[in-house]
C-alpha cells in the first residue's frame, strides 16, 4: 500500500499523488487537443496514455485489495470490457456499412489471442523464471477454459459452417440466439466464480513478497475514490487510443501491413492495464490472480461484446461478420489446446510460457505477412 503522503495528510486519501493527477491530465488532453494535431502531439499523447495506464493498474489493485478475490479481478475485467464494447459500438455507428462489419470480430479475436498467448504467456515466463514452478487451483482454470472454448467456437468459428446466410455471418435469428447463448455462458461463469464455487478462484497462500497480502485493506473513501478514478482512467485510455488511431493507421499503411494490425495495436493498448496487473501478480507468485484476470477478461470480452453488437446490428440493419478465416481458426484452436495441456497438471513452468509466446509471435507475424 502507498505511503501516507500529501493526499493522506490533507484528505485522508491513501493514494499516491501521481495516480490521481495522471487520469486528470489525460482528461485535459482529450478536451483540449483537436482532431487535427501534429506528429509531436501524437508522441505526447502516447506518453500521457502510458501514464494513465499505469494509474489504472494502481487503482485496480487498490480496489481488488479492498473487495478481495475473485471480486477484484472481476471488477477490472468488467470495467475494461464495458469500455471496449462502448468503443466498438461507437465506431460501428460512426462508420456504418461494410467498413464496420468485421470490427467486432477483429477486436474480439485480437483481444483473445493477446490474452491467451501474450498475457498468460508472459505471466508463465516471468513466474517460471523467478519461482521455477507456480501452482493454481485446477478447478477454477478448468471452468474458465471450458466456458471460453465453447463461447469462442460458437461465436467465431461456427458462422463459417452455417448455411442460412452466405459468408461467415449468422442470419438475424442465429445472431440473436448466439448472443443469448454468449450471455448465458458468461453469466453462468460469473455465478460460479463469485458465488457458488468462489473457492476455486481464490489464490494460494501469498508469497512473502506480496505486501498486499499482509497490509490492512484501504478505507471505504480510498476504495471508492480508486474505483471512480479507475473508470475514468479506462475511459481516458480508450478515447486517447481512438485519437491516436489515425497516426497508427498511417504508420501501418506506410509499412504496407494489413489494416487488421491496427485492431491488434488498439486492443493491446486497451488490455495494458489488465496485462500489467496480471504480470505484477505473477511476479509476486500469485498466478491464480493472474489467471483470474486473463481468462475472466477473455470471457467478458466475448461474452459481452457479441450481445452488444448483435443488438446494434438488429436495430441498425448492419451486417455483422463474425466468422474468422482458416488461419485464424487454426491459431485459436492451437492456443486453446496448448493452454489446456499446460494447465492440466496444476503446475506451470517457464517452457509453457515460451511456447505460448511463440504462438503469439506466429500470430503477429502471419498478420503482418499473411
Amino acid at each position: 500500500m502507498p505511503q501516507k503522503g500529501l493526499l493522506y495528510r490533507t484528505m485522508k486519501l491513501a493514494l499516491p499523488l501521481w495516480s490521481v493527477i495522471c487520469p486528470l491530465i489525460g482528461l485535459v488532453f482529450i478536451l483540449t487537443v483537436s482532431a487535427e494535431h501534429s506528429g509531436w502531439m501524437d508522441i505526447v499523447l502516447g506518453a500521457v496514455l502510458i501514464s494513465v495506464v499505469l494509474s489504472a493498474v494502481h487503482h485496480a489493485e487498490v480496489v481488488a485489495h479492498k473487495v478481495g478475490e475473485p471480486f477484484g479481478t472481476l471488477i477490472l475485467a468488467l470495467a475494461i470490457t464495458v469500455i471496449e464494447v462502448s468503443l466498438i459500438v461507437t465506431i460501428m455507428l460512426s462508420k456504418g456499412g461494410e467498413e464496420s462489419s468485421t470490427l467486432a470480430r477483429d477486436t474480439v479475436f485480437a483481444a483473445i489471442m493477446l490474452i491467451l498467448t501474450g498475457i498468460i504467456g508472459l505471466c508463465l515466463l516471468i513466474g517460471g523464471y523467478r519461482y521455477k514452478e507456480q501452482v493454481f487451483v485446477k478447478q477454477g482454470v478448468s471452468a474458465a477454459l471450458v466456458t471460453l472454448t465453447a463461447i469462442t467456437v460458437l461465436t467465431l468459428v461456427l458462422p463459417n459452417y452455417t448455411t442460412s446466410a452466405s459468408g461467415p455471418v449468422y442470419s438475424t435469428s442465429q445472431l440473436i440466439f448466439v448472443a443469448i447463448v454468449s450471455l448465458v455462458l458468461y453469466l453462468g461463469f460469473v455465478m460460479v466464480q463469485a458465488v457458488r464455487h468462489r473457492d476455486y478462484f481464490l489464490p494460494e497462500d501469498a508469497s512473502p513478497e506480496d505486501e498486499n497480502a499482509h497490509a490492512a485493506p484501504p478505507s471505504n473513501f480510498t476504495a471508492i475514490t480508486s474505483l471512480l478514478l479507475l473508470v475514468l482512467a479506462l475511459a481516458v485510455v480508450v478515447i486517447l487510443s481512438k485519437k491516436l488511431s489515425p497516426a497508427i493507421e498511417g504508420i501501418v499503411a506506410d509499412l504496407g501491413a494489413p489494416k487488421s494490425l491496427v485492431g491488434i495495436i488498439i486492443a493491446a493498448v486497451i488490455l495494458l492495464p489488465e496485462g500489467l496487473a496480471a504480470l505484477r501478480a505473477a511476479r509476486k507468485n500469485r498466478l491464480q490472480t493472474s489467471l483470474n484476470l486473463a481468462l475472466g477478461s477473455a470471457l467478458a470480452s466475448i461474452g459481452l461484446t457479441i450481445p452488444a453488437v448483435a443488438i446494434v446490428g438488429y436495430f441498425t440493419g448492419f451486417t455483422i461478420t463474425l466468422g474468422i478465416d482458416t488461419k485464424s481458426t487454426l491459431l485459436l484452436i492451437l492456443s486453446l489446446f496448448t493452454i489446456s495441456i499446460s494447465f492440466g497438471a496444476g503446475r506451470t513452468n517457464i517452457l509453457q510460457g515460451i511456447v505460448l509466446l511463440v504462438i503469439l509471435a506466429t500470430y503477429l507475424f502471419t498478420t503482418i505477412v499473411p
